[in-house]
């Protein structure tokens, strides 16, 4: 499949460097929607991601409580959400989550599949699975024009 990319991460560390590398790719208005159980590596490689932004990763933390982080003192502002919590995709609205999924910065959205029908067109997927130990599959698709040379990139 051309719109789609697989690795095998080793580590924590290499998982971290290729959000580093995707990073790199990404620009303004950008949505990546992360998939994967509990300790699948999402938040590791989203604090990869704010590195590769020129954000402190220490900061990165996963935002349960509150649906969203956002981070703006980068190459770009990073807005993180954590959907886990979620039960109805309305939910969002409270949170004037477009304004944020389709600004000026990144978005980087962990559990995505509780976006329900609110589940951005255009999106790169990036979908975590455990292989034992420290060693996670990474599997990156692209949905939609804007990302078809992305995914196949990085």
């Amino acid at each position: 499949m051309k719109n789609m990319l697989k690795r095998i991460s080793k580590s924590s560390e290499e998982t971290k460097e290729f959000g580093r590398r995707l990073a790199g790719k990404l620009k303004p208005g950008d949505i990546v929607c992360f998939y994967g159980g509990l300790g699948a590596g999402k938040t590791t490689m989203i604090k990869g991601i704010a590195d590769g932004l020129k954000i402190k990763s220490d900061y990165v933390h996963s935002p349960t409580f509150v649906l969203l982080n956002i981070y703006e003192h980068g190459r770009l502002p990073l807005h993180h959400f954590d959907l886990y919590r979620v039960e109805r995709p309305e939910e969002m609205f409270d949170i004037g989550y477009d304004e944020f999924l389709y600004g000026n910065g990144v978005a980087v959205v962990e559990w995505s599949e509780r976006f329900g029908s609110l589940l951005p067109k255009e999106r790169l997927e990036v979908h975590l699975k455990h292989k034992g130990e420290d060693r996670r599959e990474i599997v990156v698709k692209s949905v939609g024009e804007r990302y078809q040379k992305l995914a196949v990139s990085s």
